[in-house]
């Protein structure tokens, strides 16, 4: 019973995710995070810091999946659209600013990949959660 139960929920989940969600985060929002990042992207070397307070911004910004998944769709446009990034530069970007970022930077970016990688690590994050609280 217990797994019919986890059955219909991830199932569910997955059927929330497939639906188009409502952007509460726009394209052009992440493109102003990442903007000041244009350098660095096409250089390498040192992410300024006004690049880094971007990303920053960019992780508080995407808070829940809906805006996670908005956000990786806007970033992989974004990429694509710009020929000279480099894209081992674009995914060393979170870290080189310090931030976790859940939202890959890169132009080869698998979307529905991500996104349920983000999916199970949030609900993986929430059944530890379960378990430290009982």
């Amino acid at each position: 019973m217990k797994g019919l139960v986890i059955a219909i929920v991830v199932l569910a989940m997955v059927q929330q995710l497939m639906a188009e969600p409502t952007r509460a985060i726009t394209c052009g929002q992440v493109d102003a995070c990442l903007v000041p990042c244009m350098s660095y992207l096409v250089e390498g070397g040192t992410p300024q810091p006004e690049c880094c307070d971007g990303v920053k911004n960019l992780k508080g910004m995407a808070s829940n999946i809906a805006d996670k998944r908005a956000a990786c769709n806007c970033v992989k446009e974004a990429a694509s659209r710009y020929s000279n990034i480099k894209d081992d530069a674009a995914q060393a970007l979170p870290a080189k600013c310090g931030v976790q970022l859940d939202i890959p930077i890169s132009k080869t970016t698998n979307l529905s990949t991500e996104v349920k990688v983000i999916v199970y690590t949030a609900n993986k994050a929430r059944e530890i959660q379960k378990l430290a609280s009982s």
